[in-house]
């Protein structure tokens, strides 16, 4: 047993040493790693609400919005007759999560 865990303990070693020398040949800017990580803050603000909105709402997150709404009596009403999330888009704007 003892055997078998240094094989594979030296052959973990060998494959960390020889995949960091393969890396290391190439100039740091040139990794393809650092191209395109940034992005402009109002794109990546587009990617992340898209990406919040497809889930659906919690009944905390709904709460929430409901609490916003009550503060407005034009969308307290409108929520009774129409849905909270249609009330709160129309008098709010887009869901902020």
């Amino acid at each position: 047993m003892k055997t078998l865990a240094i094989l594979v303990f030296c052959s973990l070693a060998v494959i960390c040493l020889t995949s960091d020398a393969s890396m290391g040949s190439q100039p740091a800017r040139e990794a393809p790693a650092e191209e395109g990580t940034f992005v402009e803050k109002d794109q990546a603000s587009t990617v992340v609400r898209q990406k919040r909105a497809a889930g659906e709402l919690s009944l905390a997150q709904l709460e929430s919005l409901r609490e916003v709404c009550e503060a407005n009596f034009d969308c307290e009403n409108m929520m009774d007759t129409s849905g909270i999330i249609a009330a709160y888009t129309a008098y709010y704007g887009p869901i902020p999560y």
